[in-house]
């Protein structure tokens, strides 16, 4: 999983913005290694309100923070996310997860954000379809304080617990959308994940077990009870998993397909209740 390259314009320039400033920052973040130093020496040029925060800023980025942990925020499908430590990064290709979402259901009007994490899915879906019902639920209490956040705008109600035993018991068969970020990385893969990963975000949200996929069979196993007639159930996974994760929607009884985003790097599974 690679840095997210920032793309949000930062505000108009801080009193810490000046030219000397900038090099220095710019300097440090190489010799770290960041890809985008000049773009992430804006950002925290802009988000800093002294010059202690903005050392305090560079000093955690030098020392492997993720950008997003760092700032405090993330951008997702045009939203700026708050994200706080211990929280899953929402990454750029989950983007491509809510535009088939809302290409499938543009009509939905009951929304699940599954293992939500920071709540980045189910905000952008709330925001691309208006007045919706919204939930969202994750076992780690730390990602639901952060979802509460996130979700406020949007009027979304936050749950914690394990999968669908966090939500309430109305939603059974009314879902319209359920987005599952479940987590996808095989058990023996977790240690060769880049160190802004395994060293800052939640081990639940990151490994899936012996394959990857045993979060997704239960998902999908469960989903059929919740979803409404005609509901999608979408989970992200990666093209060596992608058969298998089809196969498991279709054992479920749901009508399976496999989007792909060549672009994004993404691979996203679509089951749809009959």
């Amino acid at each position: 999983m690679p840095p997210l390259s920032p793309s949000t314009p930062p505000p108009p320039s801080s009193p810490q913005s000046s030219s000397s400033s900038r090099d220095s920052v710019v300097a440090a973040l190489r010799a770290a290694g960041c890809v985008f130093a000049e773009d992430e020496a804006r950002l925290m040029l802009a988000a800093a309100g002294t010059p202690d925060e903005l050392a305090a800023m560079v000093d955690g980025r030098v020392q492997g923070r993720p950008l997003e942990l760092v700032l405090g925020w993330a951008e997702f499908g045009g939203l700026r996310i708050a994200v706080d430590p211990g929280v899953f990064v929402p990454r750029r290709r989950t983007e491509f997860l809510v535009d088939q979402a809302l290409a499938h259901v543009p009509d939905a009007s009951v929304v699940v954000d599954l293992c939500c994490g920071s709540g980045a899915v189910g905000a952008a879906l709330a925001t691309g379809l208006g007045l919706v019902e919204l939930h969202a639920a994750d076992i780690e209490p730390a990602a639901v304080r952060c979802a509460r956040r996130n979700v406020a705008a949007v009027g979304g109600h936050v749950h914690t617990g394990d999968l669908f035993d966090a939500l309430p018991a109305e939603l059974r068969g009314r879902i319209d959308i359920l987005a599952a970020n479940v987590p996808y990385v095989p058990t023996g893969e977790v240690p060769l994940l880049p160190a802004e990963a395994r060293d800052h975000e939640p081990l639940v949200a990151l490994d899936g077990g012996a394959d990857g996929l045993d979060v997704l069979r239960r998902v999908a196993a469960e989903a059929p009870r919740w979803l409404a007639p005609g509901g999608c159930l979408l989970v992200e996974t990666s093209e060596r998993q992608a058969p298998t994760a089809v196969e498991a929607f279709t054992r479920s009884g749901l009508t399976a397909r496999l989007a792909v985003s060549e672009e994004l790097y993404a691979n996203v599974v679509v089951g749809t209740r009959p």
